[in-house]
């Protein structure tokens, strides 16, 4: 269909009755979208509806008789002013009048409006004189910008030349006062997203390097130069050809992505939220299995912005320059290549990176070796960028090249800014050709908040941190650890590595341990240090899944992770490769939880490695030493000697080998002041231990005690973590929950009390409270996840089996997995929880009715069980 057959123009404006108009609206929308999706020029679509706008307006307009005032003109502001509205765009509307209108002609002007918000258009508009709006636009950079691009729709062109004369610089803004205003909206604007686009649900307009960056760098040069398009800027010599062919580009992508998503959610929204992103790919033509359509659109989006971005900070530079004059600044001499120019390095020689790419690197190598620099000038920015583009082969192709780039690694600020620079420019892209495969790749769960570039380059500035003063308070032995490394270096290099076969199919570990293998022999590293780093490439995420999903308790599992690890230089580095990356991954997920268990693994292992792993604890020493340590502190707490002797002659071996000696002592002294028999012992401790709230229950054991309890900690909104279940000789429970609020801190405050009696009272009655059934959240509804059921073979010296489940996160699981372990006459020993953004991956250590390992039938029934509680979903 022609664009032209559904110009409103073609009708008397006495036939844009209602229903009229709703009908060219939809017909317009329908048009729009089969040309979008028949691959049609973006720009011509956006231009496409905002002249249809436009004439529709007019006719309306014209309808409501506001023609026939000779002072009245309607003016579209904002993107509407640029001629640009996407499918659901606000229209932003300026009335505008040479006075104050009379009250008939109000009227009109309300009817007018009133149409148009009976039409369901997105409107924003106000009723001004060109004095008002001058008033208004002094006090605010938003009205003045609007006002800057406005453009008459139709009405007096006088009423509107008067507004246009008012604003001209010599008058209102002078370019100088604006573009410092403009930078400093922007620099607002991108700390509202943490100077960040490398979010899982970005703004495409707003976001750092998005489509509000652009129009800056468009305002700032309307307003200096009178450029109205960026085609412009390059007669003024601020844009080359190929950097204006880049940002325009950049904006197509961009528009692209914004006309999808108003497609797709039929309004004004420019969030690529979770639940929009499938609709969002698919629209946009990006294809493959499962999740591909959309982890291929959103690397495009990163690697667009992060390019936007560049060519912003550039050009911002530029116009700081021209337009505030800021060229002649300090100038000091660094080497005969660079200097600096106030706090940003230039290099001397504007062909020095065309003619030698080693001084790509030397230029990082200044950066680091001096900390008063804050960035790069803007014209060696540029000189950096263009020789980027024109490498024949990666740098480390070259000798020279790979002889600065370990210089930079073993320099201690070389993760500081250095290599921020060398991530934000595409140095590090332009250096080793894996890490240009992992620019923007990113994986569509909840759990990774950073595209794989984005998290490697936070995980090398986690490791940088450690090493600062400040680390001795929030990392304390990561300081230690890192402030007695003799090679940091390699730290750095596994950190680099460690996940940079991602997206690649295969295990990422092991692919990864082979490219960073290569690469350090490549670099010249002895066979010694390069074996290091691969190790530590390959077995990045044993420490955690060792101390999140293990019991750590348990010296089988000590024993087994120390003889995977083999010495103590591991080990550290190992501790400061897991803290860092897990410190990376998201904003939350670091807790002192998560701390302590790998503090405790960290000890136990040093501690075992230092005694041979040939010669295993005497596990009866352990339990004496604990019971003496115990009953120190009972003692000092006026615990009378002879109460302790009977109470732990009703506790097992195991009891005393799997808690610490104050945890001993605390169950001791509360169990031995507890009266009421009738009654459940509950309590929770006041001081937050092993950086959870542990929660302590002693009772008459009771089938399905774990899923009452689990159940009752959902209705309270709490996560457990970590249980410990355990049975006196007597028959009275023992268990210990470690639990969390949902942002990963302690329960404290009236919480404490207020829990520790909704226990009770649950504990009193044999039937659980219901679980709560509620709707899955937005994004979790994106995610399908097949419940999985594994066993792992008996522990030696428990004889108890281990039961592996994934499955995804819902409101209520470890309660109905309890009533399948009750049902099942299955007996729970402990629990390991861990959530992994939208899935579980949980451990259950179990025994059978008969207290052994399950075999083989049962572990069949149990699979199946679980499987079938979980997949139906009902209530227990």
């Amino acid at each position: 269909m022609d664009a032209s057959l559904l110009a409103p123009a073609l009708l008397d404006p006495t036939e844009l009755t209602l229903p009229k108009c709703k009908e060219i609206l939809a017909r317009l929308q329908d048009w729009l979208e089969q040309r979008f999706n028949a691959g049609d020029d973006i720009m011509e679509l956006v231009v496409t509806r905002s002249q249809h706008m436009d004439q529709l307006l007019t006719g309306l307009w014209q309808r409501h008789g506001l023609d026939k005032d000779q002072q009245l003109a309607l003016v579209a502001v904002g993107g509407y002013g640029r001629g640009e509205l996407h499918p659901y765009s606000d229209i932003d509307l300026l009335i505008l009048s040479n006075g104050t209108p009379e009250p008939a002609l109000n009227d009109r002007i309300g009817s007018f409006v009133t149409l148009l918000w009976d039409l369901r258009l997105e409107v924003g508009h106000s009723v001004r004189s060109v004095a008002e709006c001058i008033r208004q636009g002094k006090k605010d950079i938003t009205i003045a910008t609007n006002l800057i691009e406005a453009r008459l729709i139709t009405g007096c062109y006088d009423t509107f030349a008067a507004l246009t004369q008012a604003t001209q610089p010599d008058k209102f803004w002078p370019s100088q006062a604006f573009f410092e205003a403009k930078r400093e909206e922007q620099e607002s604007r991108h700390r509202q997203f943490q100077d960040t686009s490398y979010k899982l649900e970005p703004d495409i307009k707003s976001s750092p390097g998005g489509l509000r960056d652009i129009q800056t760098i468009s305002w700032v040069a309307r307003r200096h130069f009178g450029a109205a398009t960026l085609s412009e800027m390059v007669s003024h010599g601020f844009l080359t050809r190929a950097e204006y062919r880049e940002l325009l580009d950049c904006q197509n992508f961009l528009w692209k992505l914004r006309f999808a998503l108003h497609m797709a959610i039929h309004r004004p929204d420019n969030r690529l939220l979770f639940d929009r992103q499938r609709a969002v790919a698919t629209a946009l033509g990006f294809a493959g299995e499962g999740n591909e359509p959309i982890e291929q659109m959103m690397k495009r989006f990163y690697q667009t912005v992060r390019r936007v971005a560049e060519l912003n900070e550039m050009l911002l530079q530029l116009f700081d320059e021209a337009i505030l004059g800021h060229i002649a600044m300090d100038v000091k001499m660094l080497t005969p290549e660079f200097r600096l120019r106030g706090r940003l390095i230039d290099v001397i020689n504007p062909e020095l990176f065309r003619a030698e790419p080693a001084a790509i690197l030397r230029l990082f190598y200044q950066i680091a070796a001096h900390p008063q620099i804050t960035g790069i000038y803007s014209t060696t920015l540029r000189q950096l960028r263009d020789a980027r583009r024109r490498l024949p082969v990666f740098l480390c192709e070259r000798a020279d090249c790979r002889r600065l780039f370990m210089m930079l690694m073993r320099h201690p600020r070389a993760c500081g800014l250095a290599l921020t620079l060398m991530h934000r420019y595409g140095i590090l892209a332009a250096y080793f050709p894996q890490w240009s495969k992992i620019v923007g790749q990113m994986q569509f769960d909840m759990f990774h908040a950073y595209p794989v570039d984005e998290h490697t380059h936070r995980l090398l500035k986690n490791i940088y941190r450690f090493r600062k003063p400040a680390a001795k308070r929030s990392h304390p032995l990561c300081f230690e650890i890192c402030g007695r490394l003799r090679k940091p270096e390699l730290l750095n290099l596994a950190a680099l590595f460690h996940d940079i076969a991602k997206g690649r199919g295969g295990d990422h570990s092991e692919l990864g341990a082979e490219d960073a293998l290569a690469f350090c022999l490549q670099h010249d590293l002895d066979k010694s240090d390069a074996r290091l780093v691969s190790w530590l490439v390959r077995h990045h995420l044993l420490m955690s899944v060792t101390a999140q999903r293990r019991d750590i308790y348990d010296p089988d599992v000590i024993s087994e992770f120390a003889g995977l690890v083999r010495d103590e230089l591991r080990l550290d580095f190992l501790y400061s490769l897991t803290v860092a990356d897990i410190c990376a991954t998201n904003d939350h997920l670091w807790n002192d939880w998560k701390g302590t268990l790998l503090r405790e693994l960290y000890f136990a292992t040093q501690k075992a490695l230092r005694r041979g792993l040939e010669n295993p604890p005497d596990l009866r020493l352990r339990i004496r030493e604990n019971q003496r340590q115990a009953r120190q502190i009972l003692e000092q707490l006026d615990t009378p000697v002879e109460q302790i002797k009977p109470l732990w002659a009703r506790f097992t071996a195991d009891y005393f080998l799997r808690h610490t000696p104050e945890q001993i002592a605390w169950h001791s002294r509360h169990i031995l002041a507890h009266c009421d028999s009738r009654r459940p012992l509950v309590q929770i401790s006041q001081q937050p231990g092993r950086g959870g709230s542990e929660l302590f229950i002693y009772n008459p054991d009771s089938p399905n005690l774990f899923g009452r309890v689990a159940a009752a900690l959902d209705q309270k909104n709490l996560n457990i973590h970590d249980a410990q279940i355990m049975t006196s000789k007597d028959g009275y429970a023992l268990d210990t929950f470690i639990v969390l609020e949902p942002d990963g801190q302690p329960v404290s405050g009236d919480r404490l009390s207020d829990l520790c009696h909704s226990l009770g009272e649950v504990l009193l009655i044999q039937t659980p409270p219901m679980v709560r059934i509620r709707p899955p959240s937005r994004r979790h509804r994106e995610f399908t996840v097949t419940t999985q059921v594994n066993f792992l073979q008996p522990q030696r010296l428990t004889k108890r089996t281990l039961m592996e489940l994934v499955a995804l996160d819902t409101p209520g699981l470890l309660a109905r997995i309890g009533s399948v372990f009750s049902r099942l006459g299955l007996n729970l020993h402990a629990a390991k929880i861990t959530t992994i953004g939208e899935r579980v991956e949980d451990f259950f250590s179990l025994t059978n009715s008969e207290d052994r390992p399950l075999n083989e039938q049962e572990q069949i029934l149990l699979r199946e069980k679980v499987i079938e509680e979980l997949n139906q979903g009902g209530k227990i």
